[in-house]
């Protein structure tokens, strides 16, 4: 899937907006691939997969596009 990085946090994960989707989704600075979580910016266009945890869906193997 593609999407839009909404919102970072200082505390290593943030938010994904998606086309078709209403809820933004959560991601952990562990799932940026490459280990480039500080090099991502609000606004940047990422590719990523989508998996249901304990707390609802997340984005995993998120990437710059």
């Amino acid at each position: 899937m593609q999407g839009t990085i909404k919102k970072l946090t200082d505390k290593n994960f943030g938010f994904i907006t998606s086309e078709g989707s209403d809820k933004d989704l959560f991601f952990h600075a562990n799932e940026v691939e490459g280990g480039v979580f500080d090099q991502l910016r609000e606004g940047d266009t990422v590719t990523f997969e989508v998996t249901d945890t304990e707390k609802g869906p997340a984005a995993v193997k998120v990437s710059k596009a």
